[in-house]
């Protein structure tokens, strides 16, 4: 076995044996510890070397248990574990993401015994949910990509009810239930495609579907389509994601908006672009994505509350991804891909400053904010930088990234794409409000002049007549910001920054992934053999 195939399994099963080893010291939470960072740690490592073969030798391929390649009339046999420059380039970005956030959730004191953050269940369902994202990434067929959801479904839903409070508990309800269906619709899409072609490997389905009338391939794309929609939060099927993301701990709202999101639009891309790259639905996805761009942005604007408004704009920026996508360019897909890249790393940034702003001011509603620049001008820069990165400041690669998704609708030069290029620019401006407003009001006014500044963190018997659906962090902690929570922080602002500093040859890294997943004779190749 070479190097190369050694590597592969490995984002999947470290955190999954790391997981177990961590369940088995649940009464030891500093050996959970040391064990979920270390085993976090060699994936980052693991991956890195991936993406470094992944570019240098091409698509890497594992048939796990050693099958054949295939059986005729059946297709490859067994798991198929595939490595591209795409899969490479998220497990890269998702490992730095992931080691990051179990970093600040440590620094911020989930310990064992406190009610509501029980750390024995968290470090290794935390575990699980990475392998499951690098599952996803990595697999090869669609019933494994299926698996990879149902990983993070079940994953998750432990995250996002953790503490068992009641708002929680209501939006774990909500959220489980839209997953189920979206799973439904993924397991029936599956049963369809295997119907048609006869098997479930990816590559092999992208061959026989030539086969397959365009009215039947449209369907099966369409069925798809809403299943990885709704994970990706795509308008119409965005409505769950505001409501279920903001109650859960900082640390989780966090890896939730950087990547669970983002596992949905990696699939819509392999979906497009191997299985039914004859853009058949293209100005479905372009409507999909103005209305996504424009109701994502719209609800933000609405929102006082900082993690609503932040779940909001993550909806409006799906958009973005979906738009280059869409597109079926070269440039559309390299501005998809770098988009991707800089928005897991933005929104989840974004994610833990509000976790901090809410253990410097005890709240992250808007009314209850003031003064934050004064009181922390520290937290004042780890806000700024993320939210002019997402606002599309040059030069930051929230700018580059829209330059290139703009240019590439405009090289498209239909009426709709020109369309998609003017609500992406006003998607951006109003974007750009948005943090502005959370500025103003957050950080640059008084807390005196804030409509409830008076219920104050630093007042415990005026907090003890607030509304039951507004949650405050631990008040024995308000007013502290520990290193382990600023520092995490602090290193995905120096990645996100990277992304602008080495902004060419991480765009030129973006191009030969484009151009490797619309070219997917490669990627069949690879899987299959030559055909």
């Amino acid at each position: 076995m070479s190097l190369a195939s050694a590597l592969i399994p490995l984002p999947v099963l470290i955190p999954t044996l790391s997981a177990a080893a961590t369940l088995i010291a649940g009464r030891r939470p500093r050996l959970q510890r040391s064990l979920t960072l270390a085993a976090l740690s060699v994936v980052v490592v693991v991956c890195c070397a991936l993406l470094y073969l992944a570019d240098r030798d091409g698509t890497l391929v594992l048939n796990v248990g050693g099958w054949g390649q295939s059986v005729p009339g059946m297709g490859p046999l067994g798991i198929t574990l595939v490595v591209d420059r795409l899969s490479a380039l998220m497990l890269v970005v998702s490992s730095i993401v992931l080691l990051a956030v179990v970093f600040y959730a440590i620094g911020q004191g989930i310990r064992d015994g406190d009610e509501r953050q029980p750390v024995s269940i968290f470090m290794p369902t935390y575990l699980v949910l990475s392998a499951g994202v690098c599952m996803a990434f990595l697999a090869g067929d669609l019933f494994n990509l299926f698996v990879g959801f149902e990983v993070l479904l079940s994953s998750s839903y432990v995250l996002l009810t953790i503490g068992a409070s009641k708002d929680r508990v209501r939006a774990g309800i909500s959220y489980v239930m839209v997953s189920m269906v979206s799973s439904l619709v993924f397991l029936f899409g599956i049963a369809l495609v295997y119907a048609a072609t006869g098997t479930l490997n990816m590559a092999e389905v992208a061959v026989r579907l030539d086969d397959v009338s365009s009215g039947t391939r449209s369907a099966l794309f369409a069925v798809l389509l809403v299943a990885f929609g709704i994970k990706a939060a795509v308008f119409p099927l965005s409505a769950w994601l505001p409501d279920s993301y903001p109650t859960a701990p900082a640390p989780v709202t966090a890896v939730f908006a950087g990547l669970l999101t983002k596992v949905g639009v990696y699939a819509i891309i392999r979906a497009h672009s191997l299985l039914f790259p004859s853009g058949g639905l293209d100005p479905v996805l372009l409507v999909a994505a103005l209305l996504t761009m424009i109701v994502g942005i719209l609800g933000a604007i609405a929102q006082s509350d900082i993690k609503r408004l932040l779940s909001f704009t993550l909806v409006s920026h799906i958009g973005y991804m979906v738009f280059g996508i869409a597109l079926s360019s070269q440039l559309g897909m390299s501005g998809a891909i770098y988009y991707v890249a800089h928005h897991i790393l933005v929104q989840t940034t974004l994610f833990l400053v509000v976790g901090l702003i809410e253990r410097q001011a005890g709240a992250s509603t808007m009314q209850r904010l003031g003064g934050l620049a004064a009181a922390s001008p520290l937290l004042a820069f780890v806000f700024v930088v993320p939210a002019l990165n997402l606002g599309g400041i040059p030069p930051f690669s929230g700018f580059i990234g829209k330059v290139a998704l703009l240019e590439a609708g405009a090289q498209d030069g239909s009426v709709l794409a020109w369309t998609l290029v003017g609500g992406g620019v006003v998607t951006s401006l109003l974007t750009l409000y948005v943090v502005a407003r959370v500025w103003t009001k957050a950080f640059w006014r008084s807390r005196e002049d804030a409509p409830e500044g008076h219920l104050s963190a630093a007042s415990p018997s005026a907090l003890l007549d607030e509304p039951e659906d507004i949650e405050f962090v631990d008040r024995d902690h308000v007013g502290r910001m520990p290193a382990g929570m600023v520092a995490p922080t602090g290193a995905l602002i120096a990645v996100g920054l990277a992304l602008t500093l080495f902004a060419g040859p991480i765009l030129a890294y973006s191009e030969r992934a484009s151009s490797e997943v619309l070219d997917r004779g490669q990627y069949i190749t690879a899987v299959v053999g030559p055909r």
